[in-house]
């Protein structure tokens, strides 16, 4: 196969924008010249010697028209290539009157091309099909009747019905009871997951259960699918660094193979000699297999939920030596959770003044409104559909729910001018220094309770960054623009090397200038304020596909998948597609130049040569191929299977959140009168007994052997399961404790033992927490 690449500009057609010739066209000149050379042959048979040299000069010939056209684009731009030399052999052979080397030269060609087609063809399926999968219709619910209107056509708030097998048209939040969706296309995730009431689902996902319908949150254009499709149809026109280096190398390759080739012909005397030194003289390992491999990785990545620009993007971040990362939306989850919820009506428990907040909030689109409603969810609340709803902008919601007035928002808006009470005031000032985020709720124009929230880390986080390490990164910065102390925290927490804290995008950018200088290096985030620093790194690689759309166009890498660990993944699959197509390059090379060898001192013959040379591109591009097979990431191991998952995962977004009742219980017991403390400590003493008991049995008894089996070494659990001993042991002494109280209270003695307990049940829980979210994130489904 003796033909080069396309020039630069007529690469993207070729290989990565989907235009190039028709399959069906190399097929044809391929199955052109085996039909010629079987006709030369029974011409031969027969007698009929012209006939048979007029059709091997055929088949020599005709492979050469697509070669002429890439021959003459390049002398266009001005660029060497390698094509020359398979025209030059092929005019030598037929010169030569060596029509069968010629025609055997052709086939080769003929083949060769369709190899490159096919095999480029099968590594861009994945890319292809998100794109020829988008949805062109909507089915939009207006009064009760169903009309289906042009995808262009849908705006925001606009009611959808999305049917059985069909592809969600827009982002949007489900309005009916239950919905299953298959997001296989965009997270690889293989099995449906269920969706409720008010939950989020993503435009390219597939109803894979009865009819739903859905709100439309953003139109077709600015919606999670759209954004994916941009980058697919940009990483398709990109073209690798690896080519452009193959056009660089076709500089001295040339001069070397037409030399290597005249020395042949110089010292022997015989032309023939020279042919077959231009018959093996191709790099076609390098010009095919190399961006075949890269293609092949970016396909492998697109179905794991990672989306390469191209080949220049995964060359880079295979080599990547140092990275940053944002905080807000990248090592955290990027959106509000509840954290904690503090009462100041003892004879109101937490559930009742979440349920009464997430009733009213059903009807906002406030980003903390959300939050609650879906905390109150998790908890599985019964929600009552308010009356008399009125909202006002920035500053909370109001509404009857079940004959009571409830108001949800910010403390001024609800004190109305009234004086601040003390204790309102006093939790005030000690959540402020914890939480950014702080509402409070009234009933009847009384303040209860307050709600604080957060931005959790991501339980991913801390295994990610360890196996970043393995992959060659020698450093991990995280670079935020919070407080010290704050950024510290979630640093420390991590495990990263560095912490720029208070960082502007300017200094992002100077961050990374400086980083640079140490080797490659990758910047990952997810903001608007994130673009800068993204385009200002070797490689900038942007969480998901939707939302921040300045920080998805100027990333070289999309993690489609809201999932941190994805970025191992990527550098993974980045670093296997290329170590593959390096491989290939040096055994194909190192065949060719051995061929040429033999060649020069008359061991090999032209149509020997040219069968050899054929033989040594199947193998490189076959071996090039691999690349779209093996690992899909770093996660090769055993795995819980997703139902367990799932089921943990709910089990700790329902229990997180009210951890932080230990310690705010045993902060407020020296302010509290008898009623209130006791109340206030049996309440605790339910969900200890009542949830946090149950759930770190069921651990034990259920999920615990399952994880055994699957993890090394003989007792891999027996540290989680020494803690488990401890939790309940530290349980059984506040209840002993609660039991010995008088009715009159606890003293002051007995605030100081029941402050160490719940202290330490606090403490030993949150670290717990925190190891099994670490565990089982590295378990969880791919």
């Amino acid at each position: 196969m003796i033909w080069g690449p396309p020039p630069l500009g007529a690469w993207p057609s070729r290989v990565f924008y989907g235009v190039m010739p028709p399959a069906r066209s190399s097929a044809l000149i391929l199955a052109f010249a085996a039909a010629g050379l079987v006709a030369a042959g029974l011409f031969s048979m027969v007698g009929l010697e012209r006939w048979t040299e007029a059709s091997l000069i055929l088949v020599a010939a005709i492979p050469l028209v697509p070669l002429l056209s890439d021959i003459v684009a390049r002398l266009r731009q001005r660029q060497p290539g390698v094509d020359v030399i398979a025209l030059l052999a092929v005019s030598a052979a037929l010169a030569l009157g060596e029509l069968l080397a010629g025609a055997i030269i052709g086939l080769m060609l003929a083949t060769g091309r369709f190899l490159e087609e096919f095999a480029a063809g099968r590594a861009e399926r994945e890319l292809t099909a998100l794109i020829s999968r988008a949805p062109r219709v909507a089915h939009e619910v207006r009064n009760g009747v169903v009309e289906t209107v042009d995808i262009d056509d849908v705006d925001r708030n606009d009611r959808l019905l999305v049917k059985s097998g069909e592809v969600v048209p827009v982002d949007g939040v489900v309005v009916s009871p239950v919905a299953v969706v298959d997001e296989s296309a965009l997270s690889g995730e293989p099995l449906p997951v269920e969706k409720g009431r008010g939950d989020l689902v993503s435009s390219g996902t597939v109803n894979a259960a009865d009819a739903f319908e859905l709100v439309a949150i953003d139109t077709a254009e600015q919606s999670t699918y759209a954004g994916i499709v941009r980058l697919v149809e940009s990483a398709r026109r990109s073209r690798a660094p690896a080519v452009r280096l193959a056009d660089r190398w076709a500089g001295w390759f040339v001069p070397f193979a037409l030399g290597l080739s005249g020395l042949a012909w110089l010292v022997s005397g015989d032309p023939v000699r020279g042919l077959a030194v231009l018959v093996v003289a191709t790099p076609c390992p390098l010009l095919l297999a190399v961006p075949i491999a890269l293609v092949s990785g970016i396909s492998r990545a697109a179905k794991q939920g990672v989306v390469f620009r191209g080949g220049a993007a995964l060359e880079q971040l295979a080599q990547t030596q140092n990275v940053v990362i944002d905080k807000t939306g990248t090592v955290t989850i990027g959106k509000p959770s509840l954290r904690s919820i503090d009462l100041f009506d003892r004879t109101i428990s937490e559930e009742q003044v979440l349920s009464w907040a997430a009733s009213v909030d059903q009807t906002s689109s406030h980003v903390l409104a959300r939050a609650i409603v879906e905390a109150a969810r998790q908890r599985e609340l019964a929600l009552v559909m308010p009356s008399g709803v009125s909202e006002v902008h920035g500053a909370g919601v109001s509404g009857k729910v079940d004959s009571r007035l409830v108001a949800v928002g910010k403390l001024e808006w609800l004190l109305a001018g009234s004086p601040e009470p003390i204790e309102v005031g006093r939790l005030r000032g000690r959540a402020g220094t914890m939480s950014p985020s702080v509402v409070h709720v009234s009933v009847d124009g009384e303040i209860v309770g307050s709600l604080a929230f957060d931005d959790r880390v991501r339980p991913d986080a801390a295994y990610t960054i360890r196996i970043l390490r393995q992959t060659g990164v020698n450093r991990v910065v995280m670079a935020t623009g919070d407080h010290p102390l704050v950024a510290r925290s979630v640093g420390v927490a991590i495990g990263v090397d560095d912490t720029l804290a208070e960082a502007s995008p300017e200094e992002k950018v100077r961050a990374l200038k400086e980083l640079k200088l140490s080797g490659i290096t990758a910047m990952v985030g997810d903001g608007i304020n994130d673009a800068p620093a993204l385009a200002a790194a070797d490689v900038g690689v942007a969480m998901g596909a939707r939302g921040a759309t300045a920080s998805s166009e100027a990333a070289d890498v999309v993690l489609v998948v809201d999932r941190f660990d994805r970025l191992v993944d990527a550098i993974v699959v980045a670093q296997r597609s290329r170590r593959i197509a390096i491989e290939s390059v040096v055994i194909g090379m190192g065949l060719s130049l051995l061929a040429m060898a033999f060649a020069s001192i008359g061991a090999l013959v032209p149509i020997v040569g040219a069968l050899v040379q054929e033989g040594i591109d199947v193998v490189a591009i076959l071996n090039a191929l691999r690349a779209l097979g093996g690992p899909s990431g770093s996660r090769t191991g055993p795995r819980l299977s997703a139902e367990v998952s799932d089921e943990l995962r709910r089990d700790h977004q329902r229990l997180i959140p009210r951890l932080d009742s230990l310690h705010q219980v045993a902060d407020a017991l020296d302010t509290m009168n008898p009623v209130e403390s006791l109340s206030a400590l049996r309440d605790v003493e339910h969900f200890l007994v009542d949830d946090i008991v149950p759930h770190e049995s069921k651990d034990e008894i259920e999920i615990y052997p399952q994880v055994t089996a699957i993890l090394p070494g003989e007792d891999p659990m027996a540290m989680m399961s020494r803690t488990h001993r401890e939790i309940f042991h530290l349980v059984e002494l506040f209840q002993r404790q609660l039991e010995n109280l008088p009715d009159s209270g606890p003293d002051l003695a007995d605030i100081r033992d029941l402050r160490r307990t719940l202290y330490g049940l606090h403490a030993i829980l949150e670290l717990h927490f925190d190891q099994e979210e670490e565990l089982y994130a590295s378990l969880q489904p791919s």
